[in-house]
Formats: C-alpha cells, structure tokens, sequence
C-alpha cells in the first residue's frame, strides 16, 4: 500500500521544517534531529554494508511497491556537512530485509536510491525490516554528497530488545521514532565528510 497523495504531501511538507524539528500535520508528535549537528558536527559513524550489497539499484523513493511482507513504514531525514550545512544532490542508497528478514539478492526488492533536495531532505516509503540470526531490526545505508567521501553504515530502532545482542548495534546509530496515525515513521539525519 503505498500513502496516499494527501499524506505524502503532509510528511514532505514536514520535511520543509528546520532540520532541528520535524513535526506531524498535528504537531503533536515531534522527531529532533539525530544527531544533533553542531558546528564543526561530528560525521555519522561508519559501519560495514555487510554481505547483501547490490550496486546498481534503481533510482525510488517507494519501496513498498515491492510487494514484500512487513509492516509499512517511512524513513526521514536530512543529510548534512560537518558545519551542519544541508547537502544538496547528496545519494541516499539504502537497502535492507523484509519484515520476514529476507533478502532479495535476485533482484532490487528493498533497494534503490534517490538524491536529497536543495534543502538535504530525503524520504523513503518502506517496510520495518525483520529480525535474522544474529541481528537486531537494521537498515543498511550509503550516503555520499558531491565531492565527498563515501559513507557506508547502519540504522538501528530503540528500544529493540535484540539490540543488545547485536555485536554491530551502536548507540550513535539509533533512529529517532514517532508514529503517524499508526504509521512508524523514524528519522536519521547523517553528518559527512
């Protein structure tokens, strides 16, 4: 189920915020910026992409329309510079398992990518991924502005039990989340080189 018209104009519009706040349409829930970016910022902390990196993947921002299991959600945020300057045109690649904690290493299920606007804001329509052995609830993610250094890393959820248990889980890493009627919606805002 992709959003409806409607509600992906409201959650780009709250995109329009400073990159201190994002808002719902309510305004009563409330995502601050992670990490919080201050001048000169610390860059997001790298992490390894792990064995299920495709290069390649196509250009979109709905991964839903992939048709595979699991719970609907979207992932927000902004890319910034280390003097917490928004990066335009910045690629957001990320990838990641269904709710079931599959891959899809035929094809681009849960793949793909898109660059950030003029103001460094990124969305992506996407599932919560799933748990496998060995591993908390994560995204995988590259981030790369023009001119700069590539930065490949994970996103990880609060409050997840298993993330504890994970020997790659870091605290840095943990998005901010919120739920929209419902709908999770978790934000990371990445500080690069």
């Amino acid at each position: 189920m992709t959003l409806t018209i409607a509600r992906r104009r409201l959650l780009l519009a709250s995109l329009a915020a400073p990159a201190t706040l994002l808002t719902t349409a309510a305004g009563a829930a409330e995502l601050p910026a992670t990490p919080e970016c201050r001048s000169p910022g610390e860059a997001t902390p790298p992490q390894t992409a792990g064995p299920f990196y495709t290069p390649r993947t196509p250009e979109k921002r709905n991964f839903r329309a992939d048709g595979r299991p699991g719970k609907p959600m979207v992932l927000i945020g902004f890319v910034l510079t280390r003097d917490c300057r928004p990066a335009a045109d910045a690629v957001v690649d990320l990838w990641h398992c269904d709710g079931a904690g599959v891959y899809d290493n035929a094809g681009y299920a849960l793949r793909g990518w898109q660059k950030t606007d003029a103001q460094g804001r990124f969305l992506f329509e996407t599932l919560v991924p799933g748990r496998y052995p060995g591993r908390t609830p994560h995204f995988h993610v590259k981030v790369q502005r023009p001119g700069g250094p590539l930065l490949t890393t994970q996103l990880y959820f609060p409050d997840e039990p298993q993330n504890r248990r994970d020997g790659l889980f870091d605290a840095r890493l943990l998005m901010k989340m919120r739920s929209d009627a419902g709908l999770p919606v978790g934000r990371f805002d990445f500080v690069v080189g």
